[in-house]
């Protein structure tokens, strides 16, 4: 009897176990498994050089896992399905839902080519544990705020994590002669080398990384997670951003550990975590220009600077604020930043600095392996004080104050600028203020070894605030 065929389509999914669609599409027959390299995002993201090469490599695991069987193509996912449709005689279509604006055109254009054609579909929610058109107001409207959106989907309980299949038949495309190589992801050879030291890829290496948290850094979170120096952060972003793991299987992980293993203020703070990133989808999906304009548009007003100088200092981490620069070298060596330190790094561009959030959503974007659309997007606004339910204008972290509170012994900062490594902690976060001598004991010369503060932190502060306070008032959005 002749087997039906369906294509499963992987994009942010790259994982056999909680995948809704490659688990229906095994049900029914055949699978012809795919990924597409499209170029449909706008220019400015394009996937950056970091996200790249880790998608090379975990690409490489989920082809391992799929027994050598991953049809790679290049182009528009248009074209190449409607190809293989008619190529294979393709009865269904699976894949799960992405929510970037460029890709959600995308699928509704492929939608309407199945429709005409009379193919079998199936789009399913396999990335986010609400799909965010269903959550809205008793209005009908959207959330704006984050806590009422928490308290909303939190009645909310997500679905169990569904098996890997038990019986997948695999298709390979003879015809086909993409192979990995070919997207030359991995061509920025000095990104390649760092993102190869630091990360491990693929399905089995998330699942490993969430047990390690749940055992060895999930206890004492709710406290812990601030401090850079500790291992309390789980570094799953990564793997929830290409689907190498799902957040439910994150969700009811953490819901089933034995309270007295793990207390509850640890669990919620965490899980609180992962639906910000929910939130983030969230907000993206209702203002698609997330990525582009203010949220609030009083922000548009904002006298932002023009200073090439001072923004090569920030992405160089040569400030001469120890902390931030410490989160802008972690950044480049590894293509992760401690989320504590994103704040710092963040708001001293924006608020101290006065640089346009555009330029630090673009530099992250470059550098970050988890360089998501949303998150970065949301995360970014907030900071500003432009987002949703964003930061008080009047919140400017300082950085001196920061790194004394969160790393207090130096160890973070001191291992990526090691300029400073021989200097007492007293000094360490404000090296300007320590005696000659013992600058001298420590092998520092200011303005040489390490740079001098690149502005003052008490002037660049009251001038962001002066500068927030001529904003038009706004009404509180809820």
């Amino acid at each position: 009897m002749k087997q039906c065929i369906s294509i499963f389509w992987f994009r942010q999914d790259l994982r056999l176990t909680d995948n809704p669609g490659l688990l229906e599409a095994s049900r029914l027959g055949k699978v012809l498994p795919i990924y597409i390299l499209d170029d449909l995002a706008p220019s400015s993201f394009k996937s950056g050089s970091a996200s790249k090469i880790y998608l090379h490599y975990s690409l490489e695991r989920l082809n391992e896992t799929l027994r050598d069987h991953l049809n790679i193509y290049i182009g528009t996912p248009e074209k190449i399905i409607l190809q293989l449709i008619q190529q294979y005689n393709v009865e269904h279509l699976f894949w799960n839902h992405c929510y970037e604006p460029w890709t959600v055109l995308c699928d509704e254009a492929i939608e309407k080519i199945l429709r005409d054609l009379k193919i079998n579909y199936t789009i399913f929610n396999g990335s986010y544990l609400w799909v965010p058109k269903d959550i809205n107001k008793e209005d009908g409207g959207y959330y704006k705020v984050f806590s009422a959106y928490k308290k909303k989907v939190c009645s909310l309980e997500p679905r169990s994590p569904l098996p890997k299949p038990e019986h997948l038949i695999l298709m390979r495309d003879h015809e086909n002669n993409t192979r990995l190589a070919d997207l030359k992801l991995t061509s920025n050879v000095s990104w390649r080398d760092k993102i190869e030291k630091y990360w491990d890829f693929g399905e089995e290496s998330a699942m490993n990384k969430l047990n390690n948290f749940l055992r060895n850094g999930l206890p004492g979170y709710k406290k812990e997670r601030d401090y850079p120096g500790r291992k309390n952060t789980s570094h799953l972003s990564v793997n929830l951003h290409f689907g190498e793991i799902s957040p439910y299987q994150i969700w009811h992980s953490v819901k089933a550990i034995d309270p007295l293993k793990v207390c509850s203020a640890d669990k919620e703070h965490f899980l609180s975590e992962v639906i910000w990133r929910e939130f983030s989808c969230y907000l993206l999906t209702h203002f698609k220009k997330l990525p582009f304009d203010n949220f609030q548009t009083k922000f548009n007003a904002f006298p932002w600077k023009d200073n090439t100088r001072f923004l090569e200092a920030w992405r160089s981490g040569t400030t001469g604020y120890p902390v931030v620069d410490a989160g802008m070298r972690q950044l480049w060596q590894t293509g992760y930043m401690h989320n504590r330190v994103r704040m710092i790094v963040a708001s001293f561009l924006v608020k101290n600095l006065m640089i346009h959030w555009h330029h630090g959503r673009d530099w992250f974007w470059e550098c970050l392996v988890d360089g998501d659309l949303a998150n970065n997007s949301a995360s970014w606004q907030w900071v500003a004080g432009c987002g949703a339910d964003a930061a008080p204008y009047f919140r400017i972290f300082n950085p001196i104050l920061q790194g004394e509170k969160f790393d207090p012994d130096g160890e973070y900062t001191k291992k990526f600028v090691p300029e400073l490594e021989h200097l007492p902690n007293t000094y360490v976060f404000s090296p300007w203020k320590a005696p000659e001598a013992v600058l001298k004991d420590a092998g520092i010369t200011l303005g040489q070894s390490y740079p001098l503060p690149i502005v003052d932190m008490e002037h660049s502060r009251n001038t962001a605030l002066e500068s927030y306070r001529r904003l038009p008032s706004m009404e509180i959005m809820v």
